[in-house]
């Protein structure tokens, strides 16, 4: 497994971080024990990294997380990186909330919950515009000078938010959504991330699912896994992204490769972006994720994929308030 040094956090972690996003509930029912073997199987391929969430089901799903690597913790506290996100609160009457005092609470449960007595990565989940950017960095900086969290970073934010975060502490790290049918970061904050040497760690790589390969043009959803109300996985949005991927797949063969390693592949090959989040709910859907890093694409293939995906609706996600 391929590593780097994650910008200024000088964090050295694996190209491919498993993200644990689908075991928290919102993705529809799962397998607690295949959930288990799929992060120990990343383990065992290379992976290093590792991103959750409070949000993601309110701690069930660091607490899984927990678990499977309980064995590298114990032996090895320092052999890897784990990141998880806090200052939201899905559901409630101001679901955006990083102000000191609720990051500070969220620190200590995710603490709890992962059973570990520091956090590599803390990252704000998203931004809040209702508390200053002052205090939610401060709040951060206080808890790296306590040894609770090593290194502090956020997710979802634009330039301008980062620029109002810098002012107090420097952001370590930023978490955007990035793939192949949602490219707006390259505009704004890819760049800025890339001046001030942020380590950029992109989530939803497979789009969802849909760079997957794995989803027909007439698929449905449980009415627990949030995509049964995006507009981006019905009708004829999703039959002409099922479309595009085939086109996808078909170019991906032609270089020894899955669609789903091609997306992630791309992910990785372009300037500023430096790991790739990818999960499983089973062993073998890993495997074939972390492959990928491995997979170079030349300027050739980068501009065929261009031209494939042109023909593809963008591709949003959910936010604490809904979804698109």
């Amino acid at each position: 497994m391929q590593t780097i040094t994650l910008g200024r956090s000088g964090l050295d972690v694996s190209r491919i971080c498993f993200g644990t996003w689908q075991i928290g509930g919102d993705w529809g029912s799962f397998d607690s024990d295949a959930a288990i073997d799929a992060i120990r199987q990343a383990r065992e391929l290379g992976v290093t990294f590792f991103d959750t969430a409070q949000a993601y089901g309110f701690g069930a799903s660091e607490e899984l997380l927990g678990r499977a690597l309980r064995p590298d913790l114990d032996r090895d506290r320092d052999s890897v990186v784990i990141a998880t996100k806090g200052g939201i609160e899905p559901g409630s009457d101001r679901p955006r909330k990083a102000t000191r005092e609720f990051l500070r609470s969220g620190v200590e449960q995710s603490l709890r919950h992962l059973g570990v007595d520091h956090i590599d990565l803390y990252q704000v989940h998203w931004p809040d515009e209702r508390t200053p950017a002052e205090e939610t960095a401060s709040a951060l900086q206080e808890l790296v000078d306590e040894g609770k969290i090593r290194h502090a970073g956020v997710s979802n934010y634009d330039s301008e938010q980062l620029a109002a975060f810098d002012r107090t502490r420097p952001v370590e790290t930023l978490q955007p959504p990035y793939h192949l049918l949602r490219r707006d970061i390259e505009t704004d904050p890819l760049p800025y991330a890339r001046e001030h040497d942020i380590g950029v760690l992109v989530y939803s790589a497979l789009g969802s699912g849909l760079l997957t390969g794995a989803l027909t043009a007439d698929a449905t959803f449980e009415a627990s896994d949030w995509r049964s109300q995006s507009s981006a996985f019905q009708g004829e949005n999703l039959r002409r992204n099922v479309a595009v991927v085939e086109e996808l797949k078909e170019f991906a063969a032609g270089r020894n490769a899955s669609v789903s390693q091609l997306a992630i592949a791309w992910t990785l090959a372009q300037p500023g972006v430096h790991v790739a989040i990818v999960g499983a709910r089973r062993a073998r859907n890993i495997a074939d994720s972390v492959g990928a890093a491995d997979l170079e694409l030349t300027t050739g293939d980068l501009a065929e994929i261009d031209r494939i995906t042109a023909a593809g609706v963008p591709v949003t996600g959910a936010s604490p308030e809904g979804i698109a």
